[in-house]
């Protein structure tokens, strides 16, 4: 990943509604939900959540797909691993030991 992506998603991420829609999304998992199923879940306007959506997927964390009059959300679970990869690159100036911490939260994580 370059640094100008992990910025843009940063960005992306970096305001209350969009971070919580983006988590919603994550809990979803792969089928994702319709854009208005998360704009009621968090009592903001269609219209408004609509940009929100769209910031999120400009910064390639989240896809979208349309099913009859429906446009559904989801999680870009590759572009985060890209992200989250990017962050730890070069963790602990490779001494692997010292990550452990890090690398273990995905084991514990509760999707996983």
């Amino acid at each position: 990943m370059e640094t100008t992506d992990a910025i843009d998603a940063f960005a992306a991420l970096a305001q209350p509604t969009r971070l919580e829609a983006f988590r919603r999304l994550v809990r979803a998992g792969p089928e994702g939900l319709p854009a208005g199923t998360v704009a009621r879940a968090l009592e903001t306007p269609a219209n408004t959540m609509s940009t929100h959506l769209a910031i999120l997927e400009r910064s390639g964390l989240v896809t979208s797909r349309r099913e009859g009059r429906l446009v559904y959300y989801a999680a870009s679970f590759d572009r985060v691993r890209d992200l989250v990869g990017f962050l730890i690159e070069d963790c602990c100036a490779g001494n692997p030991d010292m990550c452990d911490a890090i690398t273990g939260i995905a084991a514990t994580a509760r999707c996983c």
